[in-house]
């Protein structure tokens, strides 16, 4: 165990049954840190690209032919955005849009919007 990790366990360590528990929250954590870091790469880096790509047509064919429409000026997003997914995938699991209580989640929503309807007009 790190230096940092003792410190924190040590802080924090009544909060966690066991170093395990606290090394399992931590491999989370590392995860989805390196997720965003991911993401913020390929944002700055895409947009570097496609305006790069798109001042190189814009000096040499001229305004009427920009690559806004080319497949090249997009083509490293695209890809790279496969790759970017499949890593969100792998740190957020399966449930990234529907966890695995969303649904009773929106039953519960449901039914309560239900009765304060049917009570509205009693």
């Amino acid at each position: 165990m790190g230096r940092f990790r003792r410190r924190m366990y040590e802080q924090y360590g009544q909060e966690f049954s066991s170093d395990e528990s606290y090394n399992n929250a931590y491999r989370k954590v590392k995860r989805l840190r390196g997720f965003y870091s991911h993401l913020r790469v390929y944002i700055f880096v895409n947009i570097i690209v496609i305006i790069a790509n798109l001042n190189k047509e814009l000096f040499t064919e001229g305004i009427h032919s920009s690559g806004l429409t080319q497949w090249e000026t997009y083509s490293t997003a695209f890809f790279w955005g496969i790759g970017l997914a499949a890593h969100a995938l792998s740190v957020f699991g399966r449930d990234i849009f529907f966890s695995s209580d969303w649904e009773q989640k929106k039953i519960q929503k449901y039914m309560e919007k239900e009765a304060a309807n049917t009570n509205k007009w009693e």
